[in-house]
């Protein structure tokens, strides 16, 4: 561990107090924490003295450890330690384990005569000196966050126990006790007890911690498995004992409103929540299965939505035609893929584009995804009435320019929207089919008349998302000619030789990848598609003829992001199932 003695040791460094109001600061500056809540903080602090700010910011929950950690080593120029990194054993000392637990602190090594010491509050000048008195030695400080140094105390020092496993002791026996129908009081009780709140709220911040999109809890007959979607796909994680599966799911459904003595349908609800600093937004679907309710829940960071059509993954090619169709001033245009493609976020850039003091832009939405300043948006609410189809006819009558459709589920839906594009308004929509030509074929197959198609739908745009290579870990190598034969890489660049990129491991991301980002195919209405609708031409005979006028491809756009390093050709071909 020595190479982890500070460069700058002998450097002056602020005092504690300043260093706080300098961690502070930089956590605002970077958006890691609210003006607001930092104000916040500052108050409670005024009435509460003997605290201090950054602790009270942790503890409040205004900022994630991971950030506050990254603060502290910036401000204090001092190393960041991770989990990962830390040593197999730890080094001999007379520090007890009860004065680590209670200042979360914990020696990691040695540097000559110094311990170095980790700690999640550097800024606690009572730490340093208390070590250097218990040890007779000097401290080198490193900065961890706070999760990661109670696990290394737990794993060195106590039974080996993560912080769920900890929790999970606290649990008392009998959580699968109730699942009689008389009991439902009981199961209350039990998900209103201490040990669950904080394992569901564990489970919830770790999936934060994880950029995870989707928690899956799923109960199976001796076990119950979790699971967080990462850049789209699913990993299994650490979980809690099947013993636990009727406290857990009761505390999740507690918390999102819904009826826990109800468990024979499925259910939604929905719970706002704010975990490290970050305002979410998690909707909850519960279903009953063969060994209880599988629940999952979809994590929305509302602060974190990222609507730039560069981040998606629009370029040269494909940003300019489809700017040119939201410039229209009436028309359709759908945007196509399965669940979980991006279609809404993409459609919510859209409308943030085109979104003027000029226009009025209003929304029907199953639920209402994120919030738009300076937009309308309406919510369906199909068990009062309140569906697609009713809130389109009385949205006609409010004088809307733009016109955002959630998604168009039936002919009644399609038949709205279609008449709204002839009479002047610029409708924007999604629909569940595999390619943009797939999209027209679909129309018809719902009944639309192909005459009103081809009138009226400008573009359909075709997406998938692929996980998005860490640039700074992706690792170049030359593709083998077989490869590029078999893929037709030779096809889509001049530059030689070939390069493809893959994804490496780091201590920080173990899997290589970091974000996702859309693959694209943007049909363009004209004259030659126009005559192949109305000849009612199946997809096939659609697609080549949008090819002839210039549509690259989804397969195509996601080989050239490959060629370009944002993500890898096996990424381009999961999704695609081409090749």
């Amino acid at each position: 561990m020595s190479a982890m003695v500070p460069s700058g040791a002998e450097q002056p460094r602020p005092s504690a107090d300043e260093a706080g109001v300098r961690a502070c600061a930089l956590l605002v500056e970077r958006g890691r924490l609210k003006q607001d809540d930092l104000a916040r903080a500052e108050r409670l602090l005024a009435e509460a003295p003997e605290n201090r700010l950054t602790a009270l910011l942790s503890r409040l929950g205004l900022v994630s450890e991971r950030d506050l950690a990254e603060a502290w080593a910036e401000t204090l120029r001092l190393p960041l330690l991770t989990a990962k990194e830390a040593p197999d054993a730890p080094p001999e000392t007379a520090l007890s384990v009860r004065f680590m637990k209670q200042y979360h602190a914990v020696p990691v090594g040695e540097a000559g005569p110094a311990v170095q010491l980790a700690t999640a509050d550097p800024g606690d000048p009572y730490i340093a000196h208390a070590v250097t008195l218990a040890c007779g030695r000097p401290v080198n400080m490193v900065v961890a966050a706070r999760a990661d140094i109670d696990d290394l105390i737990e794993r060195w020092y106590g039974t080996g126990r993560s912080a769920l496993g900890t929790i999970v002791e606290g649990l008392g026996e009998g959580g699968e006790s109730a699942s009689g129908d008389d009991d439902i009081e009981h199961l209350r009780d039990l998900a209103s007890e201490a040990p669950v709140i904080r394992l569901v709220n564990l489970l919830i911040q770790r999936a934060v911690e994880a950029r995870a999109s989707d928690i899956h809890i799923e109960p199976f007959e001796n076990r119950l498995k979790v699971r967080y979607r990462i850049d789209g796909v699913l990993h299994e994680v650490e979980a809690p004992p099947a013993s636990s599966t009727a406290a857990v799911i009761s505390r999740i459904k507690i918390m999102a409103r819904m009826n826990i003595a109800e468990r024979r349908l499925p259910q939604d609800g929905r719970i706002m929540l704010r975990v490290q600093g970050k305002e979410l937004d998690l909707r909850v679907s519960a279903i009953p299965t063969s060994f209880g309710e599988s629940v999952v829940m979809r994590i929305l960071d509302r602060g974190n939505v990222i609507l730039d059509f560069d981040s998606l993954g629009f370029d040269e090619h494909t940003l300019p035609s489809f700017l040119h169709v939201l410039e229209q001033p009436h028309g359709i245009l759908l945007v196509t893929g399965p669940t979980g493609s991006g279609k809404t976020t993409t459609l919510y850039t859209a409308l943030s584009k085109i979104n003027t003091p000029d226009r009025k832009i209003i929304t029907v939405e199953d639920p209402v995804e994120y919030q738009l300043e300076g937009i309308n948006q309406m919510q369906v609410k199909p068990q009062i009435g309140l569906d697609f189809a009713g809130a389109l006819r009385s949205i006609v009558r409010q004088d809307p320019d733009v016109i955002m459709i959630g998604e168009m589920r039936d002919l009644e839906t399609c038949k709205i929207a279609i008449q709204s594009a002839l009479t002047g308004h610029l409708v924007l929509s999604t629909l569940h089919t595999n390619s943009a030509a797939g999209g027209l074929t679909r129309l018809l197959d719902m009944g639309v008349e192909d005459y009103l198609i081809a009138s009226t739908v400008n573009a359909i745009v075709a997406q998938r998302l692929v996980r998005r290579l860490d640039p700074a870990t992706a690792e170049a190598y030359e593709p083998l000619p077989e490869m590029v034969a078999e893929l037709g890489l030779d096809k889509l660049t001049s530059r030689r030789p070939l390069r493809l990129y893959r994804p490496k491991a780091s201590a920080e991301n173990p899997n290589g990848f970091r974000g996702r980002l859309a693959i694209i195919e943007q049909l363009t209405m004209n004259d030659a598609l126009r005559r192949l609708l109305m000849q009612h031409a199946d997809a096939s005979d659609i697609e080549r003829a949008a090819r002839q006028s210039g549509m690259r491809t989804m397969y195509e756009d996601g080989l050239r992001k490959a060629l370009a390093g944002l993500t890898t050709a096996e990424e381009v071909l999961r999704v695609t199932q081409e090749g």
